[in-house]
């Protein structure tokens, strides 16, 4: 008889204007140190443009201004998190990536009516873990094709 295990799910924790954010790592295909980014006419101001990764044209965006949140210069901590939903890969600019960690599912608690700049609709959920509190974000949200 099997022993009875804790669900648990591998998030990735970074950070975006002294807030920590989270990611299932499932959708994470790589984290880069920010590298040119080639300018696309005619887009949404989050996104920045595209870059060749690996011989795969990315669109990049900045989850700041996706966000509305007040611009900053990139740093030596800036990082790009090439994530991949529905067979799209994209990269999101975050000021850094903090961790890789286990989480008990059972610490995802549904996304308040009320969460700061965030609007709610990127969000599905909050992580509650050892004095954290993480904002686990809504790729499918965030990422909407029509807007890329």
């Amino acid at each position: 008889m099997a022993a009875i295990e804790t669900l648990t799910k591998k998030i990735i924790v970074f950070q975006l204007d002294q807030e920590e954010y989270a990611i299932p790592v499932e959708h994470v295909r790589s984290i880069e140190r920010v590298q040119h980014i080639t300018r696309v006419p005619r887009t949404a101001s989050f996104v920045k443009g595209v870059i060749n990764l690996r011989g795969v044209v990315t669109p990049i965006i900045d989850l700041r201004d996706r966000f509305g949140v007040e611009q900053a210069s990139y740093t030596d901590s800036t990082r790009m998190i090439i994530v991949v939903l529905d067979d799209m890969e994209v990269g999101i600019i975050v000021d850094a990536a903090n961790d890789v960690i286990d989480i008990p599912v059972s610490s995802i608690e549904p996304a308040p009516d009320v969460v700061g700049s965030v609007e709610v609709e990127y969000i599905s959920g909050v992580i509650n873990i050892n004095k954290r509190l993480l904002v686990l974000l809504n790729l499918d949200k965030i990422l909407v094709k029509e807007s890329l």
